[in-house]
C-alpha cells in the first residue's frame, strides 16, 4: 500500500509538472500587462536606462505552478525526481515545437485559408504561422533557461534543507527560486534576444529584472498554496511514509 502511495504521488506530481511546463511555453506567445490587468495605469519605471513597465508573456501565469511542483517533487523524492521530469519536459516541448512546425509546413487546405470574420477577411494560414510560429532563438533560449533553472533550483532547495532540516519550507522554496530564477531570466532573454535579435545588454538586463521581480513576487505569495500542497500529500502519504520519503530524499 505504501509503495502504491509513493507511485501515485510521483506520477501526479510529475504529469502536473509536465503538462504545465509545456502549456507555459505556448500560451507564452501572447504579451499580457499586469497592471492593465489589475486596473491600474502601467508603471514607467527606468531600468538601466530603458523606461520599462510589467509585460509580461502569458506563461507566467503556470510558471509559479511549475514552481511549486519543482520544490515539492524535491522535497518527497530529491534532486533524481526534479531531474527526471525536467529532461522528460524539456524533450517533448521539442518533440511538440517538431509537432507545430510539421502543421505549418503542410499546405493548407483551399476552403480553409480565408475566413471571415467581423473585422474582415483572416488568412488563417499566416494566423497559424505567426501563433506557433516562434524563432528557433526564442525556443532555445526557453529550453536552455527552463533546464539551468530547474537543476539549480534542485541544488539551492536540497543545500538550504541539509542546513535547516525540515523545518522552513519557504525559506529552502523561496531562497531556490531567488537564485534559480535570477538566472533563468536572464538565460532566456539573453539567448532568445541578445544573440537572436541583437538587443542592446542594457535592455536585456532591464527586461529580465522586471521579470525577476514579477516572479519571486508571485513566489512569496503562493507560500501558503505551497504548505496547502504539502499538508495534503502528508496527508495522503501518512505522517510516517512521507518522513521517510522527505529523509531519502536528502540522499538522491
Amino acid at each position: 500500500m505504501k509503495e502504491n502511495k509513493r507511485t501515485i504521488l510521483f506520477l501526479l506530481l510529475g504529469s502536473f509538472f509536465i503538462a504545465n511546463a509545456i502549456i507555459a511555453e505556448f500560451i507564452g506567445l501572447k504579451i499580457f500587462s499586469v497592471e492593465r490587468t489589475l486596473g491600474i495605469t502601467p508603471i514607467a519605471w527606468e531600468v538601466f536606462g530603458n523606461t520599462l513597465s510589467f509585460n509580461m508573456t502569458v506563461g507566467v501565469l503556470l510558471w509559479p505552478i511549475v514552481f511549486i511542483m519543482t520544490d515539492i517533487i524535491n522535497e518527497y523524492f530529491g534532486k533524481s525526481g526534479v531531474r527526471l521530469f525536467s529532461y522528460i519536459a524539456a524533450a517533448l516541448i521539442s518533440y511538440s515545437f517538431l509537432a507545430i512546425w510539421a502543421g505549418i509546413w503542410v499546405s493548407p487546405a483551399d476552403f480553409w485559408i480565408q475566413k471571415e470574420t467581423l473585422n474582415g477577411t483572416l488568412n488563417m494560414q499566416q494566423a497559424y504561422e505567426s501563433i506557433f510560429g516562434q524563432g528557433l532563438w526564442i525556443i532555445a533560449g526557453s529550453l536552455v533557461a527552463f533546464l539551468i533553472g530547474q537543476l539549480i533550483d534542485v541544488s539551492v532547495f536540497q543545500w538550504i534543507k541539509k542546513k535547516t532540516g525540515n523545518k522552513n519550507l519557504w525559506l529552502r522554496a523561496t531562497g531556490s527560486t531567488v537564485v534559480s530564477q535570477l538566472i533563468d531570466s536572464f538565460v532566456v532573454l539573453f539567448i532568445a534576444f541578445y544573440l537572436g535579435a541583437g538587443w542592446s545588454m542594457s535592455l536585456v538586463l532591464g527586461i529580465s529584472l522586471v521579470n525577476f521581480i514579477y516572479k519571486l513576487s508571485v513566489a512569496i505569495l503562493l507560500t501558503p498554496v505551497l504548505y496547502g500542497v504539502h499538508a495534503a500529500i502528508d496527508a495522503f502519504l501518512g505522517k510516517e511514509l512521507a518522513l521517510a520519503m522527505m529523509r531519502e530524499a536528502q540522499e538522491k
